[in-house]
């Protein structure tokens, strides 16, 4: 997760608290997705940003879960995200993201 957007996640956090948070990542792999996953949840990994030791537990899910499709539009979802679905390798970016959520996650929606 690049700085500018730990930056936006840690102000909104602070002004609408944590519980009322629900972080949703469109990252194309499973790494990519868990380093940004632990970011909102553990803080960032990589010691770079505003995150850096800071425990949000925020909710967070991926755009191709099952659960996020389930409360989105079809035909918003399928315009934005229904090609991507086709090329990512769903099954991991869910077993990666859903493990992170389980473990770290104070706030699982």
């Amino acid at each position: 997760m690049d700085l500018e957007n730990q930056k936006r996640v840690k102000a909104l956090t602070e002004e609408h608290g944590a519980e009322n948070i629900i972080v949703v990542l469109g990252a194309a792999e499973d790494e990519l997705t868990g380093l940004a996953a632990e970011t909102v949840t553990i803080g960032d990994p990589t010691y770079a940003g505003c995150l850096t030791g800071v425990e949000l537990g925020l909710a967070v899910y991926h755009a191709v879960e099952p659960k996020f499709k389930e409360a989105t539009d079809i035909a918003v979802y399928d315009e934005h995200i229904g090609m991507m679905e086709m090329i990512l390798d769903v099954d991991a970016i869910v077993k990666e993201i859903t493990s992170i959520r389980e473990e770290n996650s104070k706030y699982n929606k």
